[in-house]
This record gives C-alpha cells, structure tokens and sequence, in this order.
C-alpha cells in the first residue's frame, strides 16, 4: 500500500533511461519488488506461474530474470527485506480481509467464466509466505546479490543507506522512503518497460522516476516534518488517515498549521476526527530503526541457482542456465571496467 502523495508531487518526477542507472547501487525494498511480480507475472487466466507442484513461481521467476536484467546494464542492486514491523502497524491486519475478499469474487469470476474479473481479483489476492521470502533470499544471494534484513521497515533501512552514501538510490513503488528521509527515490526499476492497460488491449510505455527529496520539499515550501504530517493525515501503513482528506488538502493544512499540535486540533475540530497514534507514528517515520551494514562482493554460486529454479520449481535448465551465462558475462565486464578504472 503505502502512503500515496502522488498527487501533490506529479509534476516532480524525472523520467529516466534504465541505461542511466548505470554503475548505480540501488537499494530495493524487497517485499514491494515481490509483490510487483506476483501481481504482474501471470498466465492469461490470471493464476501465477507454478511449478509442477502447485507451488507459486512468479516472484522466483521475476527476481532471476529482472535481476540479471539490471547486472548487465550496470546497476548494483540491494534487496532490503522488512524485519520486525512495529505494533501499529496496522496494513497487515487489513490485507488479510482484503485477500479473502478477493479470493471469494475470483472464484465466482472463475465460476462465471469472466476472464477480466479473474485477472483483477487474482492480482488482489496476493499471500506472500515466510517460504517465498526464504527461497528469494537463497535465490539473490545465489546470484552474488546482497541482501540486507531491515531491523524493522524495508524502505526506512534503504533510505539510511542512501543517507549514509552506501546506496545512490533506494528504489520502491511506494513513496514511504520519502518520509524516512531518502534523499532520491527511484520507481519503475523493478517491472517491465511495458504495461498493459486493464480492461484495453493496449500497452503504455514504463519508464524509471527518480524523485529527489530537496525538490520535493523546496518545491512544496515545506520541512520533512510537515511532509511526514501529510502522510499521517491522509494515512499510511501504520494509522488511518482522515476520511475525505487527500494530499492536496493535507497540504494547505500542514503549511497553515505547522505545529503538530495545532495540526492535530484542526483535524479534530474541522473534521471531528482523532489520529490515536499521531506521535506514535510521526517519531516512526522521523527516528526508524535501522542499522549499519557492511555489503561484501559475493560469487555466483551457479549450483545454488539451478537447484532452487530448476530441481525445485521446475523451470527449463536450458533458459536459466544461458541466464545464468549472461549474468557471468556482466559480471565478469565490470570486474575488468573496475580492474581499468583502478589503473
């Protein structure tokens, strides 16, 4: 889900060449990445890839060939995965109702042969289990990708690292890694260059958005406390937001009421609405935890990948071995570009 100031912030996206990234470190949030494939990987009926077990395959299929993809145009990928959430948060509670929803209209939509309905409900009905998460870890660190376990959120990790100068960007569909701070934000690295539009049998054109933090704020006249309030009253993943108030609103409130508390008062006397967890959540987004890491050059471990895609899901040996050619191929130029730059 996340926090959805699109709105307020449409005119402030760069569009980029995926070619531009180049010799980048990016540092993705992971589940967001996982949940893209497993919404967007999907046979014409809408059901996921499975092997021949029935066990799920669009995130491992996504996470091998989009990864490779980025390597050999010169990116540097991190995946960051969520660690501990915190008590409030209160997504996970209303994703499971929204699941259960959907997977009740899918099969009515199956029932009823409508084809369209079953894309839109499967895509809903997204589970990601601790078993996918386990074998995308095993599957990336495989491929000589690091992964780093968030003390608590995915995207509040990557925004440190940016901070700290350990990645350029942190990448995310979602703008949460603003409101942690993230000086650049990158959307669109993870999916494909085209997407299809619902309900048409016609394709638009994707390409990367770098938002950059500083623009956003001067743009907007306004401090990261205020952006972060803007958040907080038109919700997040961690409390809901104020009933009928969108970002634009939010915003002329924030910049006529700067203070917190007077913020708050507002909301309560225009609205006649309470944010329990205002402070809660605010500190959240303004003091994460999050933790110094140490990212090593890791081999790619050829075994691994074959065991995981091929004995265990299936997938045809011929493909993901000439993958996995490509990947030494990228590999093996950027160790010699570095060896020359060195030099």
């Amino acid at each position: 889900m996340g926090v959805d100031i699109s709105a307020i912030i449409k005119d402030l996206k760069h569009e980029k060449e995926l070619i531009d990234f180049s010799k980048k470190i990016i540092a993705f949030d992971a589940y967001n990445v996982i949940y893209q494939f497993l919404a967007s990987i999907r046979q014409q009926d809408g059901t996921p890839l499975m092997d021949l077990k029935g066990n799920i395959t669009s995130h491992l299929s996504g996470l091998f060939y989009r990864t490779i993809r980025l390597i050999t145009i010169g990116i540097k990928p991190i995946f960051v995965f969520d660690g501990k959430p915190p008590a409030f948060k209160r997504v996970l509670l209303e994703r499971e109702k929204e699941k259960r929803m959907a997977e009740a209209l899918m099969e009515k939509a199956k029932v009823q042969e409508i084809e369209e309905e079953q894309l839109l409900y499967s895509k809903q009905s997204l589970k990601l289990t601790k078993n996918m998460v386990e074998e995308s870890i095993n599957l990336l660190e495989a491929l000589g990708v690091p992964c780093v376990i968030a003390e608590s959120e995915g995207e509040a990790q990557a925004a440190y690292m940016v901070k700290k100068g350990i990645a350029h960007y942190s990448a995310s569909q979602d703008y949460d890694s603003l409101l942690f701070g993230s000086p650049m934000l990158v959307r669109n690295l993870s999916i494909s260059e085209k997407r299809k539009l619902p309900r048409r049998d016609d394709y638009v054109v994707i390409k990367p958005e770098v938002i950059i933090l500083d623009e956003v704020l001067n743009n907007l006249e306004i401090s990261l406390d205020q952006l972060i309030m803007i958040g907080i009253i038109i919700g997040t993943d961690f409390n809901e937001g104020v009933k009928g108030v969108g970002s634009k609103t939010a915003l002329k409130i924030v910049k006529q009421y700067k203070n917190m508390d007077d913020v708050k008062r507002h909301i309560k006397e225009k609205y006649n609405a309470e944010i329990d967890n205002f402070d809660e959540v605010f500190e959240f987004f303004k003091n994460p935890p999050v933790k110094d890491v140490v990212l090593e050059n890791k081999e790619i471990k050829e075994e691994m990948i074959v065991k995981i895609l091929v004995e265990e899901h299936d997938f045809s040996e011929e493909r993901i071995k000439n993958a996995i050619a490509e990947l030494k191929e990228a590999k093996q130029k950027e160790r010699q570009t570095s060896l020359r730059e060195w030099f």
